[in-house]
């Protein structure tokens, strides 16, 4: 498992996929309501269910890890803080991989400061792409 899908998971992404999977897979099931039984009748078409897949409020996730935290952790700007908040190893090394993973390009990673500011947005765009609720101000 690579450290972004740790940061997924200790934001509860994991859960939501888990949901919306078992969601899907009651959702083929042949009881998929009267409505449903009858479109797919109407049409020759199997009925096709969508399960919604709830966002996560990236936000109010670490605030409530900040607000249990005894060091005060800028997250909102520093991805060693929002490493850190997480419980994830925040060495260079460890920004490194994750950088690499999140494909930095390479004339960042030539310079720790630029890394760091190019994946803490990108941590956070990554994020809002699974479904993380994050504001444009963090973006």
């Amino acid at each position: 498992m690579g450290i972004f899908s740790s940061i997924l998971s200790k934001l509860g992404f994991g859960d939501d996929k888990k949901e919306a999977a078992e969601a899907s897979a009651a959702a083929s099931a042949p009881a998929a309501g009267p409505a449903a039984a009858t479109a797919a009748a109407a049409t020759g078409a199997p009925a096709i269910v969508v399960a919604a897949i709830s966002q996560v409020d990236v936000v109010a996730q670490l605030e409530g890890f900040a607000s249990s935290n005894p060091e005060k952790l800028n997250w909102q700007t520093s991805i060693v803080d929002l490493l850190k908040l997480l419980g994830l190893d925040s060495s260079l090394a460890a920004r490194k991989e994750l950088a690499s993973e999140l494909h930095c390009p390479a004339d960042k990673l030539e310079d720790s400061a630029q890394m760091n500011m190019w994946l803490h947005k990108t941590v956070l765009q990554k994020l809002a792409q699974n479904g993380g609720n994050i504001p444009a101000e963090l973006l």
